[in-house]
């Protein structure tokens, strides 16, 4: 089955020449891309949309969430929005209703979160464990996560729970809990912060996972300096996630991993690609932290992602495209760095931004043949608007893996 897409106004590859396309159209054979170009030159197929004269993006590549949880923190944020500070402290209040939940219930949330997401035009998402925070219930959030996401972070080092030593569950974490994730994970990650997990802690957690055979992320420099982004680049982490406070050091160390690196053939000249800045913005305002420097990361030649967090207590949004707007409006990034790091940079901090993966996955994060058909329509002549009409619901219509979702009113019109 094809489907001809035409009457593109605007249409934002995010592909390695950065190509914008106007009066375009694509081709979408099964779950994959197989032409884009000129209107005027489109092939024939089974069926055709027209997109009525509507920029047509990258579906949005969400690289950080937290989907697997039960309860309310409105509570927490109420009182931060009164003026107390922010602490990881609110992790153990989802954690005890995480705990209590049953798997059927937990499936069900996580499912309409994703769907929630995907209604905003998210086609490829990943999503992390962390809840759970003993053997029993970080596997059971693992094993749900894997049924309900496109890519899963073991996130045991999430925080040490209440009455328990945090070497002995360090070693946990880096054991037995380890051990039962595994079948159900691509990466782990690690919150290296004060209160949570310290240098020695985060490094064994990391060396563990790395041994396991897991890609690596790093939660790192949210509430402070400190040694997250040195670990993240040390251990060739693919991302390092918040980087609201950065040394000068800490920002050469990013740029200097990407030295050498040619975004159009997704190779560099020697030992292996560099490691991702992924902003949070909604996290940031949200916890009234100095948003991160995104434009200062960008003009250092650093890869740059943005993501929702979403999560129950300091993000609890799925709108990649207020995290867009918000860069735009806030952080100084161009519309179309902004998007570039919603869809291209996230699927980069995944690996999965070239069709070279190791199991076989298409590429995700840009508009190009043989690459995954996630497409997001928008209702607005040109990207632009996502930041220039803020707040407004532009998803007109989204294609995940070739699949219309339901949202808006695209129809084949024949």
């Amino acid at each position: 089955m094809s489907t001809l897409i035409t009457n593109i106004a605007e249409l934002m590859t995010q592909d390695a020449e950065h190509r914008v396309l106007r009066d375009a159209a694509v081709v979408i054979e099964g779950e994959r891309i197989s032409w884009l170009g000129p209107a005027a030159d489109a092939p024939a197929a089974d069926e055709a949309v027209d997109a009525g004269g509507r920029a047509l993006l990258p579906g949005w590549v969400d690289s950080h969430t937290h989907l697997i949880f039960a309860g309310d923190r409105t509570a927490e944020f109420e009182a931060r929005m009164a003026g107390e500070s922010y602490s990881a402290g609110g992790i153990a209040v989802t954690t005890g209703a995480t705990r209590s939940t049953s798997d059927f219930d937990l499936t069900r949330l996580a499912m309409g979160r994703v769907a929630e997401a995907v209604s905003q035009g998210t086609t490829y998402l990943e999503t992390k464990t962390g809840y759970g925070l003993d053997l029993e219930n970080e596997a059971r959030s693992a094993r749900i996560a894997s049924t309900v996401a496109d890519e899963v972070t073991y996130l045991g080092a999430h925080l040490v729970p209440a009455g328990m030593d945090a070497e002995e569950y360090t070693e946990l974490v880096c054991g037995p809990m380890l051990a039962a994730v595994l079948p159900y994970v691509r990466w782990a990650d690690v919150f290296c912060e004060q209160g949570a997990f310290n240098e020695d802690q985060s490094r064994r957690v990391l060396q563990a996972c790395k041994d396991a055979g897991l890609g690596l992320r790093v939660h790192g420099n949210q509430l402070g300096e400190g040694p997250g982004v040195r670990l993240a680049v040390e251990f060739g982490a693919a991302s390092v996630d918040h980087v609201n406070y950065l040394s000068v050091a800490d920002i050469d160390a990013l740029a200097a991993s990407w030295s050498g690196w040619d975004a159009g053939t997704g190779q560099r000249g020697s030992g292996t690609r560099g490691t991702v800045a992924t902003c949070l913005p909604a996290c940031d305002l949200s916890t009234r932290q100095p948003l991160a420097p995104g434009r200062e990361l960008l003009d250092t030649g650093v890869q740059l992602a943005l993501a929702s967090n979403c999560n129950p207590g300091t993000s609890y949004t799925s709108s990649m495209a207020f995290c867009v707007t918000t860069a735009v409006l806030q952080m100084r990034l161009s519309v179309h760095e902004a998007v570039r790091a919603a869809t291209y940079g996230g699927a980069l901090a995944l690996g999965r931004e070239s069709g070279n993966d190791v199991d076989g996955e298409r590429a995700v994060g840009s508009i190009a043949v043989g690459h995954r058909a996630d497409l997001h329509l928008l209702n607005a002549p040109s990207a632009t608007h996502l930041a220039y009409r803020p707040g407004i619901p532009l998803t007109h219509a989204v294609w995940r893996a070739g699949v219309a979702q339901g949202v808006g009113a695209a129809q084949a019109v024949r």
